[in-house]
């Protein structure tokens, strides 16, 4: 039967096949409402997975740009994580500044790193040992204390540390107060500024006290050269670590070491994603098909006044496209207050924003829910196109 002017699916209009899918699924309207609920669920979980890989990259990158050598020379390079262990003897810091001074060098730093783990957040802690007449300068600029003071040179040896602020928190502790260091209690003189992402989860020492206290004298974790002229780091740590004998890292390498990290745990992320979604999908796929077996003569009474087969397919991948678009919609909004949770969470305990969902994630987010709910729908669609006249109409 041919259809009236405008009309593209047997007799219906566009407008009429939304119509149709609409109706169909308000017909059960909690089974569509719990369907929805379910992806979204799972559209909100793979917002929040993947927001976290986000915010993190972005937390890195903010900081690796502005804070951190120029260059800086370890034994095992990036086999050694960010914060590499004290594994190389305090006499290669003589021959790193008499090897860095002809290069441009400014400053050269020797420091300790250390990490203490615990199960509880709170109670883990980031130690950077540095030379007290240096001060935390050297390393990190910007970094000015709130309260108290930062190190100076007569602290050298001295059983004192300056908390970043989300450290002192963590720990409880203020000014004159005292925190356990590895075993030890050591006196708080001065709590540093916030707002400096991971910098305010550090505790400084003076580079002799952190030695000390982590039984490794005479060691150090790295040596960091400040350059005249930044933008020769590249050459300065290749020509420094083929003369020593060491590892040269620029803050690009250093940076890079952490996007190769985070592109495995994105890699994570999007398996328990895919798990949910998979789930979410065989609830759009049974609700679908549950609604074209209901309504079985009422496609074979579309078919008898003339609608094709391919109108009935229409309506139903156009149900599926309206569940899943308005499930991800509602998914992003609860991703959005995942994010939400999860940053007021870190930010009370490191100072940063963990989590950022950016519009490319959000229309994502959205783009997959929506090609799920039709994928779901192909084979009940399918069904519905092939159905018979008779056998429609036949049906109780």
């Amino acid at each position: 039967m041919p259809g009236p002017p405008g009309s593209t699916l047997g007799g219906m209009t566009p407008s009429d096949v939304l119509l149709l899918a609409w109706r169909g699924l308000s017909r059960r309207l909690v089974r569509t409402l719990l369907t929805a609920l379910g992806l979204a669920v799972a559209v909100a979980g793979m917002v929040v997975f993947l927001s976290l890989g986000e915010g993190i990259r972005q937390v890195f990158t903010a900081q690796f740009r502005s804070v951190g050598p120029d260059v800086q020379l370890t034994l095992d390079g990036a086999q050694s994580g960010l914060l590499p262990p004290p594994n190389l003897p305090d006499s290669v810091v003589a021959r790193v500044r008499a090897a860095a001074a002809p290069l441009g060098a400014v400053q050269v730093t020797p420091a300790v790193t250390l990490l203490k783990q615990s199960l509880d957040p709170a109670q883990s802690a980031v130690y950077y040992g540095l030379p007290a007449d240096q001060g935390i300068g050297a390393l990190f600029g910007g970094l000015r204390a709130a309260r108290g003071r930062v190190l100076t040179a007569a602290d050298e040896g001295r059983d004192v540390a300056v908390l970043g602020r989300s450290a002192a928190h963590n720990a409880g502790v203020d000014v004159g107060g005292r925190v356990d260091v590895l075993g030890t209690r050591v006196t708080v003189i001065g709590v540093l500024e916030g707002g400096h992402g991971l910098n305010d989860t550090f505790t400084f020492l003076p580079l002799d006290t952190l030695q000390r206290l982590a039984g490794t004298p005479g060691r150090v974790s790295l040596v960091a050269v400040t350059l005249r002229d930044p933008g020769r780091a590249p050459q300065v740590a290749a020509t420094l670590a083929r003369q020593l004998e060491l590892e040269g890292q620029t803050r690009g390498d250093v940076l890079a070491v952490v996007n190769r990290a985070l592109r495995v745990t994105d890699a994570a992320r999007v398996g328990l994603s895919v798990v949910a979604l998979i789930v979410g999908g065989l609830a759009v796929a049974n609700t679908v098909a549950m609604g074209v077996f209901e309504r079985i003569r009422e496609f074979g009474t579309l078919r008898a006044i003339g609608a094709r087969p391919a109108t009935l397919r229409a309506v139903v991948l156009t149900e599926a496209l309206l569940l899943a678009l308005a499930a991800g919609a509602a998914g992003v909004l609860l991703g959005m207050a995942g994010n939400a949770g999860v940053n007021a969470y870190t930010r009370s305990l490191a100072g940063i924003d963990a989590a950022a969902l950016t519009p490319v994630l959000a229309l994502t987010a959205l783009g997959v829910s929506g090609l799920l709910g039709v994928l779901a729908a192909l084979v009940p669609a399918h069904t519905a196109a092939r159905l018979s006249v008779v056998e429609a109409l036949r049906h109780a």
